[in-house]
C-alpha cells in the first residue's frame, strides 16, 4: 500500500466518523468543557432592563442641562433593589452600576461630578439623555441564537450559556477513546522488567490529548505479542462500546507487530496504512464493526503527533464540531535555517519565542529523533515542512502548530 498524503489521510479518517455520539442533558455547572448537540438561544433577555453603568444620580436630562443645577433626591436605587417611584421634575435618584434605572430618568450623572449636600445635590457637568445608561436587551434578547451545536464550552461561553438563562445543556456525551498500548518490551511506570524493558509512555500521552479534546480515556493497559492476549484486548474495547479504538505500536512489518494481523482476524475492515508524514509514516486507519481505529506508531513523539494530527479530530468529529477538520497552523518565522525537505511531510519539534513586534519565531531543536520525549517536551511548536519543500532561511515564513492548543 502506497503512502498516502496527510491531508488525504485527515480527510479519510473523517468521513469514516459515521456522525456524532448521542445527547445527554448536563446541569450547566459540570458541563465546563463539554460540546453542545444543539443550537442555543436565549431564555430570557440581558440585561432584563434599562440599567446604571456608572454610580452617581439617574436624571431627568432635561433637569441637568444647564449646570450647575440643584435636584431633590427622592431615593437610592442598587442592584437587585430598585427605586419604586418615577423621577419627577427637578428630582434625582441616587444610583449604584448595575441598579435598574428609574421610571422618568433617562440620564445618569456619575459621582464626580456632582456635590452632595444633605437632600440636594448640584450637578456640575449637563446630563445628556441615554448617557452612562446600559439599555434592557443590549447584550441579547429572548430567543437569540448565541451558542451552536458543535462548539466548546469554555469558560466564556459556559459563561454566556448561563446569563442566557440555561441551567441544564444539551452535550454530547463523550466519546469511549480505548486506548492499547502492545509489545513484549513495555512496562507500566514505576515497575521493573528488566534491563530491556521500555516503559509505556505513549497510553498517557494519548489519554491527554483525547481528555483534553472532550473525549472519555479507557485504558486497556499493555498487550503482549500474542494473538490470544491481543484478541482478549480487543474484545474489551468491544464489550465497552468504545467509538475509538487507539493501539499504539506493533503496526509494521516486523515479526513481532502482531497488530494488524490482529485487528484484521478479529473483523477490521482497513482504511489506509501508512502516511506520507515524519514522524509517524505507519499510521493505521480503519473501522472494526461501530468503532473507529487508529494504530499509531509505537515511537512516542511519532505516537503523540499523529495523536494530535488525527487523532483529536476524529473525536471532536464524535462530538459533531463543524470544525474537527480545521487547519492547526498559523504563521510564523523561522529561527535558523532549514534543509530541503524529502517526499513526506515532516513536523519538526521546535522552540518557540516573541519578537519585538510580537511575532512567533520558531526553531527546530538540533535531533529530531521520533524516541526522544525529552526533546518534544521541550518543544512548544511543530515547524510543518511540505514535502519537496525547498531549503528555507532565518527569517522566511513558516506554517507551524502550538502545542498548547492541545495540552
Amino acid at each position: 500500500m502506497s503512502l498516502i498524503p496527510v491531508d488525504e489521510a485527515l480527510r479519510r479518517i473523517l468521513a469514516s466518523v459515521p456522525g456524532p455520539v448521542e445527547a445527554e442533558d448536563v446541569p450547566i455547572a459540570a458541563a465546563a468543557g463539554r460540546t453542545l448537540a444543539t443550537d442555543l438561544a436565549a431564555a430570557r433577555t440581558q440585561p432584563p432592563f434599562d440599567g446604571s453603568a456608572m454610580d452617581g444620580y439617574a436624571v431627568r436630562a432635561r433637569d441637568a442641562a444647564r449646570v450647575p443645577a440643584t435636584l431633590r433626591v427622592v431615593g437610592r436605587s442598587v442592584a437587585g433593589r430598585r427605586f419604586a417611584g418615577p423621577v419627577g421634575e427637578g428630582e434625582a435618584v441616587r444610583i449604584f452600576t448595575g441598579a435598574p434605572m428609574p421610571e422618568g430618568a433617562d440620564s445618569v450623572v456619575i459621582q464626580e461630578d456632582t456635590d452632595r449636600g444633605g437632600e440636594t445635590v448640584t450637578i456640575r457637568e449637563a446630563a445628556r439623555p441615554d448617557r452612562h445608561i446600559r439599555r434592557a436587551g443590549l447584550d441579547f434578547r429572548t430567543g437569540d441564537v448565541l451558542l451552536r451545536a458543535g462548539e466548546r464550552l469554555d469558560a466564556r461561553r459556559l459563561a454566556l450559556a448561563a446569563a442566557m438563562g440555561h441551567g441544564t445543556l444539551s452535550c454530547r456525551r463523550k466519546p469511549r477513546v480505548a486506548i492499547l498500548a502492545t509489545g513484549d518490551e513495555l512496562v507500566r511506570p514505576g515497575e521493573d522488567g528488566g534491563p530491556d524493558a521500555i516503559v509505556a509512555s505513549n497510553s498517557y500521552a494519548i489519554a491527554a490529548l483525547a481528555a483534553r479534546a472532550g473525549g472519555e480515556p479507557i485504558d486497556l493497559g499493555i498487550a503482549r505479542d500474542d494473538h490470544a492476549d491481543l484478541a482478549r484486548c480487543l474484545a474489551a474495547a468491544r464489550e465497552g462500546e468504545a467509538d475509538l479504538l487507539v493501539t499504539l505500536g506493533g503496526a509494521s512489518v516486523g515479526d513481532h507487530d502482531l497488530v494488524q494481523e490482529a485487528l484484521t482476524r478479529a473483523g477490521m475492515e482497513l482504511g489506509f496504512w501508512k502516511v506520507a508524514l515524519r514522524p509517524g509514516k505507519p499510521l493505521m486507519h480503519g473501522r472494526l464493526g461501530r468503532t473507529l481505529l487508529l494504530g499509531l506508531p509505537g515511537n512516542p513523539v511519532s505516537s503523540v503527533i499523529c495523536g494530535v494530527l488525527f487523532g483529536v479530530p476524529a473525536i471532536r468529529a464524535l462530538l459533531g464540531d463543524p470544525d474537527a477538520g480545521a487547519d492547526p497552523t498559523e504563521a510564523a518565522w523561522l529561527g535558523a535555517d532549514l534543509p530541503a525537505n524529502d517526499t513526506r511531510q515532516d513536523y519538526m519539534r521546535a522552540t518557540l519565542a516573541l519578537d519585538g513586534e510580537g511575532r512567533a519565531i520558531v526553531t527546530a531543536q538540533s535531533r529530531q529523533d521520533s524516541s526522544m520525549l525529552a526533546t518534544l517536551s521541550a518543544s512548544e511548536a511543530l515547524i510543518v515542512r511540505p514535502p519537496h519543500a525547498p531549503p528555507a532561511r532565518a527569517g522566511d515564513l513558516v506554517r507551524a502548530i502550538r502545542l498548547a492548543r492541545f495540552g
